[in-house]
């Protein structure tokens, strides 16, 4: 039985809307990255308790944080990068929350990734260290335009930061919108390090988001290999069908709705089971 969940603040805004529908569908988890407009680690206190008093109306959890941790320049200050994984750390636990979703940061254009592998790799360890302290485990997201953008980086950064609190979160438009077929590119070599998928399908010719299945994002062979091994998981719904950018996208309900159509589709076809 796989969980679905999704990332609420493409359906609206507001939270309260975010949970109307999502607990419509039938989705007993989200993943929080905004809530009325504010990203879920600015959120006031008080904020964060209408969050959690509204989650549990709707008899709804968190299975992650969906972080803008590591979204900065590899050559910006980190120390008060690093004051904010704490307190992602500490809203995870507030919203009990088992995983928070982080990146490897951003190069600048025309920069040698190898040239920032080490300075990488050390921050993702400290990075790490924390979510160590809090037992949270963080989902390395490969987004595009930074260290761990294809499956060669996003292995080099498990391997080398040696740590069960750091696993992978697959995105599989990401990798197409960087010219890596995901299943047939990295699924053989990434596959013992992920421990959450991202449903977000696009396309190679213009790198534009479809619904799950009908791009390039090779989702169809990606669950049947999944379901073959075992995975046992989240699947968050991520669907960018109207805009997105390097720090978020929305689809607003009806094409929330149709993302979940796209993809509880492609299960039932392959005779997935998932709740």
């Amino acid at each position: 039985m796989w969980t679905l969940s999704g990332f609420s603040d493409e359906i609206s805004p507001d939270f309260t809307e975010q949970c109307e529908v999502a607990s419509g569908l039938g989705l007993k988890y989200l993943e929080v990255r905004s809530a009325w407009d504010v990203n879920i680690l600015d959120l006031s206190p008080d904020q964060l308790a209408t969050l959690r008093k509204t989650l549990s109306s709707y008899g709804l959890k968190v299975s992650s944080i969906g972080s803008p941790i590591g979204k900065i320049f590899i050559d910006e200050e980190f120390e008060p990068h690093l004051a904010r994984m704490r307190h992602a750390a500490e809203v995870a636990k507030l919203l009990e929350a088992p995983y928070i979703r982080i990146f490897s940061f951003f190069l600048r254009p025309g920069a040698d990734p190898a040239e920032h592998r080490e300075a990488v790799i050390e921050r993702m360890r400290a990075l790490v260290r924390v979510a160590e302290e809090a037992d949270l485990i963080l989902l390395h997201e490969n987004e595009k335009e930074i260290y761990g953008d294809v499956p060669a980086r996003c292995l080099d950064l498990i391997r080398s930061v040696g740590s069960p609190y750091l696993r992978l979160a697959w995105d599989p438009a990401n990798f197409v919108q960087v010219g890596v077929r995901p299943y047939t590119d990295g699924y053989a070599t990434l596959r013992p390090h992920v421990e959450y998928v991202q449903i977000k399908d696009a396309l190679f010719a213009d790198g534009s988001v479809v619904p799950a299945g009908e791009g390039d994002g090779e989702l169809a062979e990606t669950v049947r290999a999944l379901r073959h091994d075992g995975f046992d998981g989240f699947f968050s719904l991520e669907p960018h069908l109207a805009s997105g950018n390097a720090y978020g996208g929305f689809s607003g309900p009806e094409l929330f709705r149709t993302a979940w159509s796209a993809f509880t589709t492609l299960l039932q076809n392959e005779e997935i089971e998932y709740a």
